[in-house]
């Protein structure tokens, strides 16, 4: 377990550090943050480190073999009932227990705070517990991954037309937190599993895409809480919690109660769920259910220790800096800036590494990590770019889903099935701890210094670091694509000759 820990430490570090590095780094050049908040951010960034880490360890113990057993568990039963019922439910659960939601409702309540945080989070886990069964019942009945996503996301696109301009942002924010470093192996360990539990020739492309209509499920679901609310978060003033200089400790004893409380009720209906399953399908001995409820308290304490970081000073720094680069001129340098995060984010995020592994795998080494990283590099750090470009300009948000959603879905129609299951899987993967905490905070203050509406400006940047992805590993996959044909073209004409 211990080298288990340093190995979850060491993830955390390389993910938080390159950012943190940066901001002290344009403290002591071009933009210091306010007095005292220096330390406190230092401090904070150790917390959430420490906290990702714990929690990351939890989730290896507990939630991911959970996943992994109820999925293999179902591969045996082959009921499609139950599929169904831990479908939803898991989908449900381990959305609530979600760092990166737990931090997009805590901004979204910054900004609105008519808006209760513990709906937001109820909403966006229904719609991944919705999609999450209508992704089940596909890979099941083995329906075409394409034709969903290009149906669902047509319906959603219509939808949104009609709900107030505050509410689209923080829909496909929530599409993209969704699937963060709990949600997605969770996720795919059930979709393995069902995919086995089908049997058919094309199991291995459908055990892709799961996760990709899952992250559709919050986009409707909060247009839909937005669509029935009398909130108009299009004419709401950015609430965020004013800085006030004071002992470290003090400012955690003061969070530590609320924040306790909170995720203790986002893990709870987990633990039930895990109850439930263990008495009605898994009936796993002794010991491993003491090892998963022992890494559900490990979750626990993770998620708390990461969350007081996150309050305590790590966003409220991210605000300062976005506010303090937007009133530097007319705010431009907040584009070159942004371009900066956005390269660091996905060169350091963990997940990136794992998704980089897997298609030089799936491509059998045509498609070679270096290459990959750089490609997801250059169109994350251009996808951020274009939000603060959206911060200065205030230009509408659809100007760059519809086009953006447009290419990844005509994309669907050249390139490899695997690919896109792959490409709409991995549309989060990039959309990490750091984007929520930091660089969505550092976006939401610039647009306050910029003199715009930070829910109509702001909200919308996890959404663009997810669509880099689907568009970018889907290119990966015509290329691939291409290389093959060329291949198979060689290999005939050595056989006529």
């Amino acid at each position: 377990m211990i080298s288990n820990f340093k190995a979850k430490i060491e993830e955390s570090l390389i993910s938080v550090v390159p950012v943190m590095l940066v901001v002290i780094a344009l403290h002591f050049s071009i933009s210091p943050l306010q007095p005292g908040q220096l330390p406190l951010f230092i401090v904070s960034g150790g917390m959430v480190i420490l906290g990702l880490g714990v929690f990351l360890l939890g989730a290896d113990l507990g939630m991911v073999p959970f996943g992994q057993r109820v999925g293999s568990a179902l591969a045996h039963k082959q009921s499609i009932t139950l599929i169904l019922i831990a479908s939803f439910s898991i989908g449900f659960a381990i959305t609530i227990a979600e760092p990166d939601v737990q931090v997009l409702a805590t901004q979204v309540h910054g900004v609105a705070p008519t808006v209760d945080k513990n709906q937001l989070l109820i909403m966006i886990a229904v719609g991944v517990g919705l999609f999450l069964l209508v992704g089940t019942v596909r890979t099941v009945l083995g329906w075409p991954l394409r034709w969903l996503l290009i149906l669902f996301y047509l319906l959603v696109f219509i939808f949104c037309a009609f709900v107030d301009a505050g509410f689209v942002g923080v829909a496909f924010d929530a599409g993209g937190a969704t699937t963060g470093p709990v949600t997605v192996p969770f996720i795919m360990a059930m979709g393995l599993g069902v995919a086995a539990a089908t049997k058919k020739k094309e199991g291995e492309d459908n055990s892709f895409g799961l996760v990709g209509l899952a992250s559709i499920g919050p986009i409707a679901a909060v247009a839909f809480m937005g669509f029935l609310s009398n909130t108009s978060l299009s004419a709401g003033e950015y609430h965020a919690e004013a800085y006030v200089q004071m002992p470290v400790l003090d400012r955690c004893l003061e969070l530590l109660p609320p924040v306790a409380e909170e995720i203790f009720l986002a893990l709870f209906p987990l633990l039930l769920i895990f109850l439930f399953f263990q008495v009605v399908l898994l009936k796993l001995p002794a010991h491993q259910v003491k090892r998963m409820i022992t890494g559900l308290v490990y979750s626990y304490i993770g998620l708390v220790i990461f969350m007081l970081g996150v309050k305590s000073g790590f966003m409220m720094a991210g605000q300062s800096l976005g506010n303090a680069l937007g009133a530097i001129g007319d705010g431009g340098v907040l584009i070159p800036i942004g371009v900066l995060f956005g390269a660091v984010v996905v060169c350091a995020e963990p997940a990136v590494w794992v998704l980089t592994k897997q298609v030089e795998e799936v491509s059998g080494g045509h498609i070679k990590r270096f290459i990959m990283l750089v490609a997801l590099s250059i169109s994350i750090a251009m996808a951020v770019g274009v939000g603060m470009t959206r911060v200065v300009f205030g230009f509408s948000i659809w100007w760059v889903l519809i086009p953006g959603y447009a290419l990844a879905l005509v994309l669907t129609k050249f390139c490899p099935p695997l690919f896109t299951g792959i490409a709409f899987d991995s549309g989060g993967v990039a959309s990490g701890p750091m984007s929520t905490t930091f660089v969505l905070s550092m976006t939401l203050g610039g647009a306050v210094a910029c003199g715009g509406n930070p829910a109509t400006d702001g909200f919308g940047m996890v959404a663009m670091i997810a669509l880099a992805p689907l568009i970018t590993i889907q290119v990966l996959g015509l290329i691939f694509k291409f290389k093959e044909k060329q291949a198979m073209r060689r290999e005939n004409e050595r056989g006529a000759a």
